[in-house]
């Protein structure tokens, strides 16, 4: 048997899952029924949306039960505070444990119906969001909605809908719509065609503005270089390209559909009360800067606003509306930026359509949008996000990320939070890390290709810049291990050592330290040498001159790094095994062969050999990269940190 909460979910998901209506959180619903309580008492009790609660996907425990009647009782009170109104709806929870229910809670138990639906659909705003909004509002929907004027949510609010029983619906001015019914599909059928009716009227009322201005699509290197100067004045944050808002970029009523503001007051907790308009990478230093004094300067006008013990939100725009490409948004991984996008794309077609049919968009009175957008109630949400990890907004780049060493390098990192464009030889090999990694972490960019072509690792750095917004660090880990002694190596065995463990180091430094150069936010170079380096090994010739020409490569890098913020750093691990393909084609036999022992033998032999008497793990190695690329070593450059357990007569000098 479906019950009233049942109904409510599946009526939720179907809201959810049309970003025209809600979008990330936004909208509540309701649903009221009877339950029997632990007691054997029949309760009548409403289930709501909880705060920040996502409906599309929403299950059960989105939906708090509360104890209507002690909501109705509230009725009775003549005024509230915020703070009052969460302690009174929370003492009227089913159960105290359950999450903290919607903001519009009273809203939705002050109407007598049983089902109701609160949305931020697009064509509502694009109603309301003007100077006739109630015009407009009363003919497209008729006399049997009412109209609200802003008013944030709260007791007051509440109060005021609770009174408009008596109509079909409720519009909320820049807040969205209020529908009902005594049964769901009532409810959802009521919400569709109200919104259905509005975006026909908008449709009906819209006029061209007349062919929009040429702008011609950015090059490539337009764009790399829009968002390497938008990076270095927006800090380690993801920048993320979305060319789906390329029309309204292109709008000639661009700035003013940026001055309309949001669509719905609660976007702004995602992307700022004001998006930026950059039409050009020569320009976009001093347009973020200005924006960022704008913010300021708005901060400080209503600093008689903020609440006690609150501070300023960063100054930083999170999207940019770019004439010829479209957005570029920010966010902590590429996919928050992709959520931003989502909702900008709403918001801001919300203003291009008042454009068209009704005029030029209005925002929100100033002093309106500055206590919604430091409103404790609604900042109440961003205490849900758990923390961002300790390396968001981090891009790097790891090659010989299919296996070994550098599989374990990108799973570390990518757990900690970094983008990352994982780049080897190996396709199938770094598709499989790749997906590894997205279980941890954000989810990777792949290149795959032979790191020693100059090509390829141009094509892995303009991937990080393009995917990411720019680069904060190298793992130059692709090798491979080249065996036979000096006078049995081939000339090709030995420029082949030399091309893949170093020359593709020297490929990646100088891709990298241009791009950091331009980007002017410093960076973060780290080498995987090898205990070969210091400690060589007979028979083993080419790959110990690769990897000690790979730590003076390091040491050169530091010295000229060093005076634009690039640090260069190396780790030199020994014997590692686990999952490393170094050791195919016959190295460990070879190796054991050196040394008098059987294959088998041979990572215990290693360890032996150690100080600590332990094996060295592709874990132990990632740790010590990590830290190279962390801020924890923002002091030390031109370094090397043996990963070896202690190999005597191999300590780096």
């Amino acid at each position: 048997m479906t019950t009233p909460l049942d109904e409510l979910v599946a009526r939720s998901n179907r809201i959810g899952d049309d970003p025209s209506l809600v979008v990330y959180g936004g909208g509540n619903t309701s649903a009221k029924g009877t339950i029997t309580d632990h007691l054997g008492r029949q309760q009548r009790v409403m289930w709501v949306k909880g705060s920040g609660a996502d409906m599309r996907g929403s299950v059960d425990a989105d939906y708090p039960g509360l104890r209507l009647e002690e909501l109705e009782a509230l009725r009775s009170f003549d005024a509230m505070s915020d703070e009052e109104m969460t302690d009174l709806v929370a003492r009227a929870l089913l159960d105290p444990g359950s999450r903290r229910p919607s903001i519009e809670t009273l809203l939705h138990a002050f109407l007598p119906f049983t089902h109701i639906d609160h949305v931020h659909a697009d064509a509502i705003c694009a109603l309301t969001n003007h100077a006739e909004g109630r015009r407009v509002t009363a003919e497209a929907l008729g006399d049997r909605f009412a109209y609200v004027d802003w008013i944030r949510p709260g007791f007051e609010l509440s109060r005021i809908v609770g009174d408009l029983a008596d109509y079909d619906g409720v519009v909320l001015a820049h807040h969205g719509l209020v529908t009902w019914g005594s049964t769901t599909d009532e409810c959802w059928e009521a919400t569709r065609r109200t919104v259905d009716a509005a975006a026909a009227y908008v449709s009906a009322h819209r006029v061209a503005a007349g062919p929009p201005p040429v702008h011609a699509d950015l090059s490539d290197d337009e764009v790399e270089q829009l968002l390497l100067r938008l990076r270095g004045r927006l800090g380690r944050r993801i920048l993320r390209v979305d060319e789906r808002l390329r029309p309204v970029a292109d709008d000639p009523r661009v700035e003013g559909i940026v001055a309309g503001g949001v669509s719905s007051a609660d976007h702004m907790l995602r992307i700022k009360p004001r998006s930026l308009v950059v039409r050009s990478a020569d320009e976009a230093p001093a347009a973020v800067d200005a924006y960022g004094a704008d913010y300021e300067a708005y901060v400080a006008r209503h600093a008689d606003l903020m609440p006690e013990g609150f501070r300023a939100h960063d100054a930083l725009p999170r999207v940019m509306l770019i004439p010829g490409l479209g957005a570029i948004t920010v966010g902590v991984s590429n996919s928050d930026a992709r959520v931003l996008a989502d909702i900008a794309l709403h918001t801001h077609a919300v203003a291009a359509d008042v454009a068209a049919a009704f005029g030029t968009a209005e925002p929100l009175s100033e002093k309106d949008t500055f206590e919604f957008d430091y409103w404790p109630m609604e900042l109440y949400k961003l205490t849900l996000k758990p923390p961002p990890p300790p390396f968001a907004g981090f891009v790097a780049v790891v090659t010989g990320a299919a296996s070994g060493i550098g599989r374990g390098i990108a799973l570390e990192l990518g757990r900690l939070g970094a983008s990352l464009v994982l780049a080897d030889l190996d396709g199938d090999g770094v598709e499989a890390s790749a997906s590894d990694v997205a279980q941890v972490g954000p989810a990777p960019e792949v290149v795959i290709g032979d790191q020693s072509d100059e090509d390829v690792v141009r094509a892995t750095v303009r991937s990080a810049v393009r995917a990411y917004g720019g680069l904060d660090g190298i793992v130059v880990n692709a090798g491979i291990g080249v065996t036979g002694t000096l006078e049995e190596l081939t000339l090709e065995q030995w420029e082949r050592a030399q091309r893949v463990n170093l020359t593709s180091g020297f490929l990646l430094t100088r891709e990298a330290m241009g791009v950091m150069r331009r980007q002017e936010m410093g960076g973060s170079l780290v080498y995987v040498a090898s205990k070969n380096a210091f400690g060589p090994g007979a028979g083993f010739g080419a790959y110990s001159v690769s990897k000690a020409g790979m730590v003076q490569l390091m040491r050169i890098a530091a010295l000229e790094g060093g005076p634009i913020g690039v640090r260069a750093n190396a780790v030199n691990p020994d014997a590692v095994f686990d999952n490393s393909r170094l050791w195919d084609d016959g190295l460990r036999e070879e190796r054991a062969a050196a040394h008098g022992i059987r294959p088998d033998e041979l990572e215990d032999f290693y360890a032996a050999r150690n100080i600590l008497k332990r094996r060295v793990t592709t874990a132990d190695v990632a740790a010590s990269v990590a830290f190279l690329l962390s801020d924890a070593s923002s002091r030390t450059t031109g370094a090397v940190i043996p990963v070896d357990g202690g190999v005597a007569g191999a300590f780096p000098r």
